[in-house]
């Protein structure tokens, strides 16, 4: 096996993992992302609010293409994580009368 085929199957494993973790703590990792661009802003009084938020942006998006947990996965009956399912209310709204 040559060194580019073991360091393909390196960051393959990595991959892995990452995909792992995002799917797992995609959310937990916008929010540090987002967390840590306010710092950023703050400490620099905002100087630099265009560039840090277009970053913000992109790691977002590289985030949530890595949760690549596509709905069509999600068991029947079940409701894919983060929606409320249908006819319910989400937790802390009151239900609309109609």
């Amino acid at each position: 096996m040559s060194f580019l085929d073991k360091a393909k199957d390196a960051l393959s494993g990595a991959k892995d993992k990452v995909d792992d973790l995002a799917d797992e703590h995609g959310d937990k990792m916008k929010d540090g992302i987002e967390k840590a661009g306010d710092f950023v802003d703050e400490k620099t009084g905002g100087k630099y609010a265009d560039q840090v938020d277009a970053v913000q942006e992109k790691a977002d998006e590289v985030i949530t293409d890595l949760d690549d947990t596509p709905e069509a996965e999600t068991p029947e009956g079940e409701t894919p994580k983060g929606e409320t399912p249908k006819g319910e209310t989400p937790k802390g709204e009151t239900p609309k009368q109609q």
